[in-house]
């Protein structure tokens, strides 16, 4: 059985994070998406809030699967702790990990380093971003939203009432 982790922040989880899971889904068994704790990025939203987010968009992934015969079961889960014990403990061969510029390469390339080092059984499985999200980043996407720009051609519909509403609390 194919399994594969898909770990991010998903800060929140962008129309390039959910592309990524789409592709991803077609190439495993059993994906796995890890929302990382990550508290050294500031997070806008929850633990909690980033997991039922990623979840709450999975529906139609699963509808094209189902549509185009692909088969693949897929998990939302959190975590805290290092990737490739998070891998382990999920049984998962592949790590899935998406890259959108070359600045994205240099860091990923030292990631799967350690991670080889780390447990060579592991492969690290490299997604090139779809020309139209290259440019997407939750940072950004955070960022325009606090400035009052539009965020609808980057998240989906339900992820960007959910930011405006984080945004209008935070100000109140």
């Amino acid at each position: 059985m194919r399994i594969g982790v898909y770990p991010g922040t998903f800060d929140p989880i962008t129309n390039g994070h959910i592309d990524i899971i789409r592709r991803a889904s077609k190439m495993m068994d059993k994906l796995i998406v890890g929302a990382a704790r990550n508290p050294g990025k500031g997070p806008m939203f929850s633990l909690d809030e980033r997991t039922e987010m990623v979840r709450d968009e999975l529906e139609a992934i699963h509808q094209d699967n189902r549509r185009t015969g692909h088969h693949c079961e897929i998990e939302v889960t959190s975590f805290g702790n290092l990737l490739m014990h998070f891998a382990e403990e999920n049984n998962a061969r592949f790590i899935i990990r998406g890259l959108r510029a070359v600045s994205d390469f240099d860091y990923e390339f030292q990631m799967v380093g350690m991670n080889s080092r780390l447990n060579p059984e592991v492969e690290t499985v490299f997604l090139m971003a779809s020309e139209r999200h290259q440019f997407i980043a939750s940072r950004l996407v955070k960022e325009i939203a606090i400035l009052g720009g539009e965020i609808h051609q980057f998240v989906p519909e339900r992820v960007e009432k959910r930011v405006r509403l984080a945004i209008a609390e935070k100000g109140a």
